[in-house]
């Protein structure tokens, strides 16, 4: 049996999704592919839209609809039970999935992988893989959400998680298919693409109208690995540069290792090093010129947050000043609990994430420092492995404005 390669489509509602798979089936040319339509209304709407463009039958056994939950937590098991069936027809030689508008890209990645591994580790042939994921992006809705910086002009009830939802479609994929392209000036698709490139380096942007596409150019890629797509948003990459370090202020205790340290995640008690390759930092005196306003910036220390100045910091209004940011933080009154802090657009988000490397026992201690290289770079003999840091992604950053902030906290 052939392996059978899978499209997973993502994109805010109204994008140009079904738009997308639409054509993509009318100038199939020789592909035979099967679509999974997942919307978490009663009514499917996008299925029906498929049906009516006179593609897929009603009774069609290619389309799928999976309805009144999301493919990225409650439809899972339904998920890996409808692409094991479609699999097995011997039908098909290419698989496209319709994820929701409101479904986060990473889980639904991660169950189709999933479902990879269970055939290797069975010693069964790879019957699937997840070949690309593309993000259908609406390129006049982020012209008036991101790149104009005026506020969404038809945004509708239940829609304040709207600027998140775009951020982490935009961060995880292969391809970003910026559709609506004719419908916003040279100067807004310039800014808009520079916005992009920030969030997510490495995808692929393909300007498009009403999805009208080379089927090639989407199908059959071979562009998906999950580890590079874990660790290909812009945040991160901006995290593990070290050109980013000589943002520590004077409470660091290596402050003649300041200018080439190279930071590594050592909290939560598991060994996560991230090897990336580095790209340029652009933060106080980088001195790179920034598209359209759009840079980032690295704030990094050792002493924590007091957790109150903290909280009032977060609930303040930047604007289009931070469109992302996201690091690990700590606070006075519980210094061994390291934290990730996330914020999209209006959305803000603290969780815990594990004790720091420091509150392991000293013989522990002692043992890593004298066998992990990294781990004793990143050492500080007063804070352990404790450290503030802070990736932000925005237009027009006001670095200096924003470090004196912080510095109170």
């Amino acid at each position: 049996m052939k392996t059978v390669p899978i499209t997973l489509i993502t994109g805010y509602l109204g994008s140009g999704k079904t738009t997308l798979i639409n054509h993509l089936l009318k100038n199939a040319g020789g592909y035979k592919m099967a679509v999974i339509v997942n919307d978490i209304g009663e009514v499917n709407i996008d299925a029906d839209l498929i049906q009516k463009g006179g593609v897929v039958a009603e009774k069609d056994d290619n389309l799928v609809a999976l309805q009144n939950g999301c493919i990225c937590c409650t439809l899972k098991k339904d998920l890996i039970e409808q692409l094991a069936a479609l699999i097995k027809t011997r039908r098909f030689d290419h698989i496209l999935i319709e994820a929701s508008g409101i479904c986060e890209p990473v889980p639904i990645a991660q169950t189709i992988t999933y479902l990879e591994q269970q055939f290797e580790r069975r010693g069964m042939p790879k019957f699937c893989k997840l070949d690309a994921v593309v993000s259908v992006t609406d390129a006049l809705r982020l012209a008036d959400e991101f790149g104009c910086g005026e506020s969404l002009q038809n945004a509708t009830r239940g829609e304040e998680d709207i600027e998140n939802l775009i951020i982490q479609q935009l961060e995880f994929c292969d391809i970003v298919l910026l559709n609506k392209a004719g419908e916003v000036t040279a100067e807004q698709l310039a800014a808009i693409k520079a916005i992009i490139r920030k969030l997510q380096p490495n995808a692929t942007i393909i300007d498009t109208n009403y999805c009208r596409i080379d089927v090639k150019s989407i199908l059959d890629t071979g562009l998906f690995d999950f580890e590079k797509a874990v660790n290909s948003a812009g945040w991160m990459q901006e995290f593990d540069d070290p050109d980013n370090e000589h943002d520590a202020d004077d409470h660091h205790h290596h402050d003649e290792d300041d200018d080439d340290e190279d930071e590594h995640e050592h909290h939560g008690h598991h060994h996560h090093h991230h090897h990336h390759e580095h790209g340029v930092g652009e933060n106080d005196d980088s001195g790179t010129a920034e598209e359209y306003g759009i840079g980032t910036y690295v704030y990094y220390r050792r002493r924590p947050f007091d957790r109150l100045r903290f909280e009032d910091w977060a609930n303040k209004d930047y604007g289009r000043m931070i469109i992302r940011s996201k690091g690990l933080v700590y606070f006075t009154d519980e210094n061994d609990m390291s934290y990730v802090y996330e914020q999209a657009g209006k959305q803000k988000y603290l969780s815990e994430n594990g004790p720091w490397y420091a509150t392991l026992p000293a013989r522990e201690i002692d043992r890593l420092l004298a066998t992990d290289s990294k781990f004793a770079h990143d050492w500080d003999m007063e804070y352990g492995d404790r450290m503030i840091k802070l990736v932000f992604i925005g237009q027009n950053l006001d670095r200096g404005a924003l470090k004196a902030e912080l510095d109170k906290i």
